[in-house]
């Protein structure tokens, strides 16, 4: 058995047990609101976000969170409900767990100044909420991809709008960060395919 298998099994039995809930989040799509939405899944442990810029009004994520049972699912659900933001559990759904949740993306033509960064996030609580408190409040994020790989560091591809006027900024955002990082906006890949 490879790790790749492995790692298959690993989710089929976090799926199984109910540990992790698969949801699809809508947002509104400015800039903010993706801190708010990971404020409101509190200290829980994301194993997967998946977003794309689509729409100047609003921002469809697809999230996997560590839960201890459906209960806990249910409950999540019903907060991000109250606070005004569609909610689907797709926890159970075997077209978005095996498929969708890798597919989600595509082109944003209506993204201006777009920059794209790979970042290796340290795999403890509170790396994302760093990285969006030190996040310049006027850059607004435009992609950003996660997935647990049970490593002691997360992949995290993430997309910004960043005016040119505000580069130096962003370069010390990056310093103060501390995370190590990759410029990948010249990657034909992203250019082919995501840009």
């Amino acid at each position: 058995m490879n790790f790749d298998r492995l790692r298959f099994v690993a989710e089929e039995a976090e799926l199984g047990e109910h540990r992790e809930a698969v949801l699809a989040v809508t947002i509104p799509e400015r800039p903010g609101s993706f801190k708010a939405f990971c404020e409101l899944l509190g200290p829980r442990n994301i194993t997967e976000f998946n977003y794309r810029y689509a729409d100047a009004r609003e921002a469809q994520v697809f999230v996997g969170v560590q839960v201890r049972n459906r209960e806990e699912t249910a409950k999540l659900v019903r907060l991000l409900r109250r606070r005004g933001l569609r909610t689907l559990d797709l926890s159970d759904n075997e077209l978005a767990r095996l498929h969708v949740r890798h597919m989600v993306g595509g082109h944003a033509p209506g993204v201006a100044h777009e920059i794209l960064y790979r970042f290796e996030f340290p795999e403890r609580p509170g790396a994302l909420m760093r990285f969006l408190d030190r996040m310049s409040r006027g850059w607004n994020i435009s992609l950003f991809h996660y997935r647990n790989h049970g490593a002691d560091y997360g992949r995290v591809l993430v997309g910004m709008a960043v005016p040119a006027a505000e580069q130096v900024r962003f370069r010390a955002f990056l310093a103060e960060l501390g995370y190590p990082w990759v410029n990948e906006t010249r990657n034909p890949a992203y250019r082919l395919f995501l840009s």
